[in-house]
């Protein structure tokens, strides 16, 4: 494939990703929270808290490569595994300097 057929393929894939990461940090917060949080929500899909693992364009699309590849809950599995861990993290920071 040529490099605009490579990028192409990234955006696709990141596009399933970022609905599937939607769809798990949704479901997380009303499971663990009881409530809706549109802002933790914001904080767990934005662009800056992806780039702890990477570039984001490429954290979706490998979300998304999952799924198409795997289904639904492998891609939770890796949520949950790989995003999550570092999400709770930075939450805790963000609650100590708050307090």
């Amino acid at each position: 494939m040529t490099t605009p057929e490579l990028t192409q393929r990234l955006r696709e894939n990141a596009w399933i990703g970022d609905a599937v990461l939607e769809l798990y940090v949704r479901s997380h917060i009303l499971r663990t929270h009881g409530k809706v949080d549109a802002e933790m929500k914001t904080r767990f899909t934005c662009n800056q808290f992806l780039s702890c693992h990477g570039n984001p364009t490429a954290v979706e699309a490998e979300i998304g490569v999952i799924y198409q590849k795997d289904g639904l809950e492998a891609a939770f599995a890796w949520i949950r595994e790989t995003l999550e861990p570092l999400f709770l993290k930075q939450e805790a920071k963000r609650s100590r300097k708050s307090s």
